[in-house]
């Protein structure tokens, strides 16, 4: 399983919005055949930084994602938003999907 965690850091007057651009993208993404998990976490001591944490049953997966309707609206929404360019990290699940439930 691909883990992806998305680093994104928003300007403070668009935490709000992104967050709710972002909880939206997730319900959707989520019901991605793909796609195992999709969570939106917001850091505790600077509320402006956000990780989005993606994981994958397929290699293929990710590709489809950022083929959908969703993403692409939530791509260009929170574009603005963001203070920095967001910075992904890829990690493979050490863990067998069988051993997740």
């Amino acid at each position: 399983m691909l883990v992806v965690h998305v680093h994104v850091h928003v300007h403070p007057e668009a935490v709000q919005a992104f967050a709710e651009a972002s909880a939206e993208n997730a319900r959707c993404s989520i019901r991605e055949p793909g796609i195992a998990r999709f969570d939106v976490v917001q850091q505790l001591d600077d509320p402006t930084r956000f990780v989005l944490v993606e994981a994958y049953r397929t290699a293929e997966a990710p590709a489809q994602h950022k083929s959908t309707a969703h993403y692409a609206k939530w791509r260009d929404v929170v574009e603005p938003m963001m203070a920095e360019p967001r910075k992904a990290v890829k990690f493979e699940s050490v863990l067998l999907p069988d051993e997740t439930r």
